[in-house]
C-alpha cells in the first residue's frame, strides 16, 4: 500500500525526474549565471576612471573651502583643463573670478602668472623680449609672463588688437616664436581670461579668431541669497586668514597629464558624433545667425563631452554630455544677425532652438 501511494503521489515522482534529467536544474542555473555576468559586464567601465573621479572630487572639495556656490563654474574649469582648452570668464567685478582662477592653479601645484591687460600693454610685455647682455655683447631672450602653466589674464578686452594678436600662436600651438626661434610651452598650459560685460569704455572687442581659441566662455552670475549669507559667514569665520593659505595642492602636473590621456580614451559612438555634427552644421545655416560654429567648435564639443563623461565616472559619452558642453562652447562662437540682436534675442536662445530641432540619438 505504501508503494502504491508513493507511485500515485506526484511530489514523490519529482526526484525520479531529476535523476532522469540531472542537468535540468544546472541548465537553468547556468543561464541565470550567464545573464547576471552579462549584466555586470554591460555596467562595468572598460576604462578605469575611478582615480580621476576621486581626484576631481578632492579638487572640488578643496576649492569649496573658500568659494561658495559656483559649482557649474568650477566644473567647467575642470572640464576645460582635462580637454586641454582655454577659458574666457565673463562676469561683473566682485564675484570671485580672479580668486577662483588663483585657487584653481594652486590646487594643481603648477606655475601661475597673472597679467593685467591695459591699453598701453605691448606684445613684448606679454611674450618677452631680447635684451643685450653687456658681458658677452650678445642678445638674450628674456621670457615674459606668458611662460607659465596657468596664466590669468585680467580684463583681456582692455588691450589693443596688436597685443591680442600676440596670444594667437601661444593659445593654439602652445609655442612662441621670437626672432625666428621657437619656444615651446611646458605642459600643462592653460589661459584663463576675464572680462567685464558691463563697462565697455576703453575696451576693445576680441577678434573672432581669438574667441574661437577659447574652449569655453563661462558666464558667472551673482550668488543667490543663501549663498550671499554663506559668503558673509565664511569671511567672518576666517578672520585674517588669506584664501590662498586655506587651499592645498591635490594634483600634480604628472597626474594631470595622465588624466588627460584617460579622458581622450573615453568612447564616443558614431551616432553621437553625427549628433554633434548636425547641431554645429545647423548653426551655419540658421536664419537668426550671421556666423555659425566652425569645425573647431565640433571638436571642442566632442572633447568637452568626453571630459564631462570622465568626471562622472563613465567611459562613454551620452547626449546629456553633449548638451552640457554645447552652450559654453558655442555661445562665443556664433553671432546673431543684426535684426535678432535688436530684438533682444541671445545666442543661447538660438542654440536652444537648434538643440530642440535635432533628434536625440537612441
Amino acid at each position: 500500500m505504501e508503494n502504491e501511494e508513493l507511485q500515485n503521489d506526484p511530489l514523490a515522482q519529482n526526484p525520479k525526474e531529476e535523476q532522469e534529467n540531472p542537468n535540468a536544474t544546472n541548465d537553468v542555473q547556468d543561464v541565470t549565471d550567464t545573464t547576471s555576468k552579462s549584466d555586470n559586464i554591460s555596467f562595468e567601465n572598460r576604462i578605469d576612471l575611478s582615480e580621476l573621479q576621486q581626484a576631481v572630487e578632492k579638487l572640488k572639495t578643496e576649492l569649496a573651502k573658500v568659494i561658495v556656490g559656483q559649482q557649474d563654474f568650477i566644473e567647467l574649469l575642470i572640464v576645460s583643463l582635462l580637454s586641454n582648452g582655454h577659458v574666457l570668464i565673463e562676469g561683473v567685478p566682485g564675484i570671485a573670478k580672479t580668486v577662483t582662477a588663483k585657487l584653481f592653479a594652486k590646487t594643481l601645484k603648477t606655475g601661475f602668472n597673472r597679467i593685467q591687460f591695459t591699453p598701453d600693454l605691448m606684445p613684448s610685455d606679454v611674450l618677452g623680449t631680447s635684451v643685450l647682455n653687456m658681458k658677452n655683447s650678445d642678445f638674450e631672450f628674456k621670457k615674459g609672463p606668458i611662460f607659465s602653466n596657468m596664466v590669468l589674464i585680467d580684463e583681456i578686452n582692455r588691450a589693443p588688437a596688436k597685443t591680442q594678436a600676440a596670444l594667437f600662436e601661444v593659445m593654439e600651438e602652445r609655442q612662441v616664436t621670437i626672432d625666428g626661434i621657437r619656444y615651446v610651452m611646458e605642459p600643462p598650459f592653460m589661459v584663463l581670461a576675464t572680462q567685464n560685460p558691463i563697462e565697455q569704455e576703453g575696451t576693445y572687442a576680441l577678434p573672432e579668431a581669438q574667441l574661437d581659441r577659447f574652449l569655453f566662455k563661462i558666464k558667472v552670475d551673482y550668488p543667490s541669497l543663501q549663498e550671499e549669507i554663506d559668503i558673509l559667514k565664511t569671511h567672518h569665520q576666517r578672520k585674517s586668514q588669506k584664501p590662498l593659505e586655506m587651499v592645498q595642492a591635490v594634483m600634480t602636473p604628472e597626474k594631470l597629464v595622465e588624466y588627460k590621456e584617460k579622458t581622450q580614451e573615453v568612447i564616443i559612438e558614431e551616432k553621437i558624433l553625427g549628433y554633434i555634427a548636425e547641431i554645429v552644421t545647423k548653426t551655419r545655416t540658421h536664419p537668426h545667425l550671421y556666423l555659425g560654429g566652425s569645425p573647431r567648435a565640433s571638436i571642442a564639443v566632442m572633447n568637452a563631452s568626453k571630459a564631462f563623461a570622465a568626471i562622472n565616472g563613465r567611459d562613454f559619452v551620452t547626449p546629456e554630455d553633449i548638451k552640457k558642453a554645447l552652450f559654453p562652447v558655442l555661445r562665443h562662437r556664433v553671432i546673431l544677425s543684426p535684426e535678432r540682436e535688436m530684438e533682444g534675442m541671445t545666442t543661447e536662445n538660438v542654440i536652444e532652438m537648434i538643440l530642440q530641432s535635432v533628434e536625440i540619438p537612441r
